[in-house]
């Protein structure tokens, strides 16, 4: 979990995914969203952390509500946005950042945290582990790529967080951090790990949520429905796909994303071809070599055909995300974020397809204020900052700005 990246440079994945008993899955009504967290979490950590430990750490992690917002009688959009930045990323942040505090105190070991962001990672990983003792973080984000709220809310703490303004974009900052993993004289100086999705313990609590939804369903008398997940670095899909190997009843999954769709040209019958990723509103999807898409080929045997019988893939334009935005705003009152309202078109899309007999939920990765300057002249309605945003536009940005060489990188690393 510390290390982020194996010695080869590729992934960690568990050894064997815990199959979670039948009864668990058919009870998800009675819990709560900590309770379901704590028993999907103990089959992975029992060993590095007592129960009372694991309990402490999910219940303060996760101290913010998980909404069900209905948009139609089958469709309903799963509100992941509710937590300190503002965005479903909070999730992994905040527990990962408590697991490693929790670790660094018992092993008297600092840890240093590498983080490629391409928006809302940036930020939710900067306030998860704002003065966490034992850890120092440092978030390398593109420059002119994410939004002045999403930059402020990383590049404004300073204490042990470290923002790095690379000139590239995202696939750089990537890079960057994959190669620091595997650079010998860098990992003989420094304990590194990574709070990005290529991390397993970010990954594991996005599979809480997915199981929430479920237990809300079973409330309501219905069946086990279809996920529409926005996705970028495929993180957030992998979450739910964690979830249904430990035994999650589920439909299918909607892997939506915009014109940098490697991954559903893949799902459509193509081959999987990595390129240049392209700058688009939805920039936390702008990703032209999803990290995560190998955890799901291992979660699948590499299996093309079990992948693509499970997920489906959704594609669109900034001018159909637009579409999108300004439609659901005008019949049902409710605004979406760019990333969101991909989610929400594949959702309709493959509902049309079905006949619309299956229930959706799209998952809703970030609040519609951190994009307001593309929201409001859309759909002509003024979005207020709430107080606990607003100040970070107040703070002065202390990022610092770099190349996008790995030798220019390292020694940053070397000498702070």
């Amino acid at each position: 979990m510390r290390t982020g990246l194996a010695p080869d440079g590729g992934l960690y994945m568990p050894v064997e995914i815990p199959k979670l008993e039948p009864i668990f899955w058919s009870s998800l009504h009675k819990l709560d969203f900590t309770e379901i967290a704590l028993e999907m979490a103990r089959p992975y950590l029992s060993d590095e952390l007592p129960v009372e430990v694991l309990k402490k750490v999910v219940v303060d992690a996760f101290n913010f509500p998980v909404k069900l917002h209905s948009l139609t009688e089958k469709h309903h959009i799963l509100e992941l946005y509710h937590g300190p930045t503002l965005a479903f990323k909070d999730f992994g942040a905040r527990f990962m950042a408590r697991l490693f505090s929790e670790i660094a105190h018992k092993e008297q070991r600092e840890v240093t945290i590498l983080v490629a962001t391409s928006g809302d990672t940036g930020s939710a990983v900067a306030h998860g582990f704002y003065k966490v003792p034992g850890v120092k973080v440092c978030l390398l984000y593109p420059k002119g790529k994410v939004s002045r709220l999403q930059e402020m809310q990383m590049a404004t703490l300073g204490e042990n967080v470290t923002a790095l303004e690379v000139d590239g974009v995202f696939d750089d900052c990537q890079r960057l951090v994959k190669q620091a993993f595997v650079d010998e004289e860098l990992n003989k100086k420094l304990q590194l790990s990574s709070a990005n999705s290529i991390n397993i313990a970010r990954l594991l609590p996005q599979s809480f949520y997915y199981a929430f939804v479920l237990g809300e369903f079973q409330k309501m008398g219905m069946d086990a429905p279809v996920f529409s997940v926005p996705s970028g670095n495929f993180g957030n899909l992998t979450g739910g796909l964690l979830a249904m190997k430990m035994g999650m009843p589920v439909h299918t999954f909607l892997a939506a994303t915009n014109v940098n769709d490697v991954v559903p040209g893949y799902l459509k019958g193509g081959t999987y071809t990595p390129k240049d990723s392209v700058q688009t509103l939805s920039n936390a999807m702008d990703v032209g070599n999803p990290s995560n898409f190998v955890r799901i080929k291992a979660l699948f045997g590499g299996s093309d055909a079990s992948i693509r019988s499970h997920i489906k893939g959704y594609s669109y334009t900034d001018e159909e995300t637009l579409d999108e935005i300004r439609t659901v705003k005008k019949q049902q009152n409710y605004l979406l974020c760019p990333h969101t309202a991909i989610g929400v078109r594949a959702a309709k899309e493959y509902a049309i397809s079905q006949l619309g007999g299956v229930p959706l939920v799209t998952l809703a990765t970030a609040h519609p204020v951190k994009f307001r300057d593309v929201i409001e002249p859309e759909t002509g309605q003024k979005i207020d900052i709430p107080e606990r945003l607003a100040v970070w536009l107040k703070r002065e940005k202390q990022s610092i700005s770099i190349g996008n060489s790995f030798e220019e990188f390292k020694g940053f690393l070397i000498e702070s």
